[in-house]
């Protein structure tokens, strides 16, 4: 699970334009859901990423790319500048495959932005993914964070999983998550919401949040390629 869906994205953003990552996208998460019943998604509904309509409910998920390199953030040029071509290169490859890609829901609800514009648009969650997680483990906790609103708009979506340990499996998350599904292991030292920056703020520590971030992206790949090989592979066989 290596290939960078750049490769077929043409000149458009991946998340949107690379039918690679929409067909992965589709064969990975089409499967058993937690509450029960599948999550058959389609692409053949107009002007729709992926879709998917049932007794569950109806859903328009959409692609993300989950791990940023802040490479485009204009708080962080004074770091990003310190950088060689071969470090954002490097990154931006691992951050284009599989490992780095997760669907939300698309459709816009009342009185929110979508989960990926919450996501970006919230200054203490800055794109990060793992701040992300640890903002839907709160919501099935009950708990606050900066995203509560957004995600308690599509609760619909997080029933579906059941409980935190269900979304974390389904998505093939758990080597970001603790074995017991309590914690959420983050790029940096995490002390909260509002309390820890979710930029960093020196090249050391955009270097340690890289090698983290790059570290899940490819225990992730792993995970899913042994999924598609078990899942996918052998009911070909």
């Amino acid at each position: 699970m290596t290939f960078d869906v750049r490769t077929d994205a043409g000149a458009g953003d991946p998340d949107t334009t690379s039918a690679t990552l929409r067909r992965y996208h589709q064969l990975l998460w089409s499967k058993e859901l937690p509450i029960g019943g599948r999550f058959d998604l389609v692409t053949t509904k107009t002007r729709t990423y992926l879709h998917h309509s049932s007794g569950l409910g109806e859903f328009f998920p959409t692609s993300d790319t989950v791990i940023p390199g802040f490479f485009r953030y204009k708080r962080m040029t004074h770091i990003i500048d310190q950088l060689s071509r071969r470090e954002i290169d490097r990154f931006l490859v691992a951050n284009h495959t599989i490992g780095a890609m997760m669907i939300f829901p698309g459709d816009r609800r009342p009185g929110v932005v979508t989960i990926n514009g919450a996501r970006g648009f919230n200054p203490n969650i800055a794109d990060r993914f793992d701040f992300t997680v640890e903002a839907i483990r709160r919501h099935y906790l009950d708990l606050p964070s900066p995203l509560s609103s957004t995600i308690a708009a599509y609760g619909d979506f997080f029933r579906l999983f059941v409980d935190f340990r269900g979304y974390a499996d389904f998505f093939l998350l758990q080597d970001m998550i603790s074995t017991s599904y309590e914690s959420v292991r983050l790029f940096n030292p995490f002390e909260d919401f509002g309390v820890t920056s979710p930029l960093p703020r020196t090249v050391q520590e955009w270097r340690s949040y890289r090698d983290r971030a790059l570290h899940f992206i490819k225990l992730r790949n792993r995970r899913i390629d042994a999924w598609v090989r078990a899942n996918i592979a052998a009911s070909k066989v």
